[in-house]
């Protein structure tokens, strides 16, 4: 069965995609975790395993969250199975997040890119500010 359009063709698992085209698996992943907040879970997460932390704690180890947003995000990590919830029944429940066996695996990636932006972002800031001043007011 197929589910491509006339002329395209489908996107077989493990193949390299094409980034232009919407079905391409980078796109789609970089929709799932292309947020600040998503990459600051999974690296908090990251330091904490094979560890859990509640969500309290994660909230305070990133700086700026909002309790919303930190929800939704580890939402969607759950979803994705990146991260594995806990819940224990006391009163309040006390509710716990760890990265799955695949979410372990997304930090080395984004770690290098941690990486390629502590080396660059200065050369960018410096190519943004020189565009800027020699925009015309």
């Amino acid at each position: 069965m197929t589910t491509s359009r006339p002329g395209e063709r489908d996107q077989r698992p493990g193949e390299r995609g094409d980034l232009l085209d919407p079905r391409c698996p980078t796109r789609h992943l970089l929709d799932r975790i292309g947020t600040k907040w998503t990459a600051m879970a999974v690296k908090v997460l990251a330091e904490e395993a094979p560890g859990e932390l509640r969500f309290a704690e994660l909230r305070r180890r990133i700086p700026g969250i909002s309790q919303k947003m930190l929800s939704v995000t580890l939402q969607s990590l759950v979803r994705d199975g990146l991260v594995a919830r806990r819940v224990e029944p006391t009163v309040p429940p006390a509710v716990h997040y760890r990265l799955t066996e695949l979410g372990l695996s997304l930090e080395g990636p984004l770690s290098a890119l941690r990486v390629w932006a502590e080396t660059h972002m200065p050369e960018i800031d410096r190519n943004n500010q020189l565009a800027d001043e020699s925009t015309p007011n």
